[in-house]
């Protein structure tokens, strides 16, 4: 068995890395680590990671993702607040990429895509033991963010 401790990052294959790196550093506020022609480095805003999102360039006309087909559904990328999935949901709203939202349980979930048509999750987690019947349950309800806030806010 290998000890895995937890997701450390992750590398999309995009159709221009230079144009998804400004599109994650100005949604996200992700810095650049570094950047060349065909690819780039990116760290969220206090990570301790080396880097979290790495993109390589395979070229304009490349398909885009295919729901039903083998390979990525989305990332997650959890935030400390509740609070913070209200100004994700109006960053992504702002910039033509919500796709939606939802509950599931221990965790509330803002949805968007990014220019290449990735998906990927910003997330909140209850705290563990605020988790109850959800501990072994993977749900998905409609999310009532306003009702969250006042709830865990």
């Amino acid at each position: 068995m290998i000890p895995v401790q937890r997701l450390n990052h992750a590398v999309l294959y995009v159709r221009d890395a230079a144009r998804s790196a400004d599109f994650y550093r100005s949604t996200f506020g992700f810095e650049t680590v570094t950047e060349f022609p065909g690819a780039a480095f990116l760290r969220a805003a206090g990570s301790s990671n080396h880097h979290d999102l790495g993109l390589f360039s395979v070229g304009p006309n490349a398909p885009g993702p295919e729901a039903g087909r083998v390979g990525l559904y989305h990332l997650a990328w959890q935030v400390g607040s509740v609070e913070d999935l209200r100004t994700a949901r109006d960053t992504l709203r702002a910039v033509g990429a919500y796709v939606g939202e939802s509950d599931h349980g221990a965790t509330k979930s803002i949805y968007g895509h990014d220019p290449d048509g990735n998906e990927f999750e910003i997330m909140w987690l209850l705290p563990r033991a605020e988790w109850g019947e959800h501990e072994h349950d993977a749900v998905v309800a409609p999310l009532d963010l306003e009702a969250e806030i006042a709830r865990h806010g």
